[in-house]
């Protein structure tokens, strides 16, 4: 079916309220990665969806925190950025009948911007339905949504709403990107981001947020196998014995989640090398910031 309305929709929230886990619903595919650690998403990343004749185009962003080093000053500046431009924004919150802090900044932008805007209650299964009223009112007294809707990324429910209110707010015009193309990460950066996540995953406390991830080496064989090398970087040598684990077991349990999921994004075989590196206090080091693949575009 031909594309005939197409646009771009920021997701933004605190920390860790479900905005890649709804990314990711919403597209059907791994584009961003998920964790229970708050600030897991760096960048903003852009999931593509073709539905009949529209084609959404979903932001994901960090989430909006009170920033403590200069990495944490440029995710903060792209969620900032990420609302400038675009044709709808959803306010992605936990059904939670008090407005935050991040909530009230997101909102104030929200208005600035005069473009429709959605309140999206996350979690949904984790209250009662009747619960959901009181957080509807104490959002609704800030800000006129254009719509709220109750969901459960997690589990999918109300997605289908969801979607059929956002194709409301689609401009008319041609798509923004090609019919096969789900996300504008390149494959590198993608498969970087998956190994970030096992990291994020298999670490306790600070360790995991001091790291960064650069794919070294990508080649295609001709037997279709890929042939990656992915360097983590880490703050400190104390830092890098954890990483590796006793006899290499941490790293060989981060490498083969990493492996099975780059797999299953790229859809073929992956013969993955991982190293490990200390760049002492690479997130206040503004160059490092911007090699690891955070830029301002």
């Amino acid at each position: 079916m031909e594309i005939k309305k197409s646009g771009m929709i920021a997701i933004v929230g605190r920390p860790n309220v479900g905005k890649s886990t709804l990314t990711n619903a919403l597209v059907g595919e791994k584009i961003a990665i998920v964790t229970n650690k708050p600030q897991t998403t760096r960048n903003r990343i852009c999931a593509v969806l073709n539905r009949g004749e529209c084609q959404f185009v979903f932001m994901d962003t960090p989430g909006l925190h009170r920033a403590r080093t200069r990495l944490g000053d440029y995710m903060v500046k792209v969620v900032r950025d990420s609302v400038a431009d675009v044709d709808a924004v959803m306010l992605l919150v936990e059904p939670i009948p008090h407005v935050g802090g991040p909530e009230e900044e997101l909102i104030q932008r929200i208005k600035g911007l005069g473009v429709p805007s959605v309140l999206v209650i996350n979690k949904i299964d984790t209250v009662k339905k009747d619960e959901l009223l009181a957080v509807m009112q104490a959002y609704g007294e800030k800000h006129s949504f254009d719509a709220i809707l109750p969901i459960s990324a997690k589990n999918g429910e109300g997605l289908e709403d969801l979607l059929q209110v956002l194709s409301e707010f689609l401009p008319e015009g041609p798509q923004l990107f090609p019919e096969d193309m789900v996300t504008d990460q390149p494959e590198r950066q993608v498969c970087a981001e998956i190994v970030r996540e096992k990291l994020l995953l298999c670490l306790d406390k600070e360790i995991p947020h001091g790291t960064a991830v650069e794919v070294t080496r990508f080649v295609e064989r001709d037997d279709e196998v890929i042939e990656m090398d992915a360097t983590i970087y880490c703050e400190k040598d104390s830092h890098k014995g954890i990483i590796i684990g006793k006899g290499g077991a941490m790293l060989k349990k981060i490498s083969t989640l990493a492996r099975q999921d780059i797999e299953r994004f790229m859809g073929t075989k992956v013969f993955l090398q991982t190293w490990v590196k200390v760049k002492e206090n690479w997130r206040d080091n503004l160059n490092l910031i911007q090699n690891f693949g955070y830029r301002d575009e």
